[in-house]
């Protein structure tokens, strides 16, 4: 992270620790790594979210992917952009059944040309315990 933000690694574990203290993130230690995550029971943590999601353009993917897909369980994000890598490139991975194909072949372009990033799609019928960053899930409600 010090590199991607041109700081130091003080300035960034200053940070951390500043959005730990606050609630925002959720710190785990093993052995001698430390781990963060999103806290998300904090108060601010949807607002945050939908703001990332516009940012990166997700917003508009997440709602063109809903809109005509067919029964939508889950949509994913996995790859580069999950773990905070931004590459351009964002892996999507679309859970559920009689999901419309050739609806999201015609939607990829649409939305490659929207947010600017190659848009990769991914389907599956079967759901996705641990894997990637969930932008919805309808068993949970997000």
């Amino acid at each position: 992270m010090a590199d991607e933000f041109g700081e130091s690694t003080n300035a960034i574990r200053k940070e951390l620790n500043n959005l730990t203290q606050a609630g925002i993130l959720l710190k785990h230690s093993d052995k001698n790594k430390i781990a963060y995550q999103a806290n998300t029971h904090h108060p601010f943590f949807t607002n945050i979210r939908d703001i990332i999601r516009k940012y990166l353009g997700l917003d508009m993917l997440l709602e063109q992917i809903l809109e005509r897909m067919g029964e939508v369980e889950q949509v994913l994000l996995v790859g580069d952009l999950s773990r905070g890598v931004d590459s351009g490139k964002i892996d999507v991975v679309v859970v559920g059944d009689d999901l419309n194909h050739e609806y999201i072949k015609g939607l990829t372009k649409r939305i490659e040309e929207l947010i600017n990033r190659k848009v990769i799609f991914t389907f599956r019928s079967v759901r996705l315990e641990s894997s990637g960053l969930v932008l919805f899930d309808k068993t949970v409600g997000i």
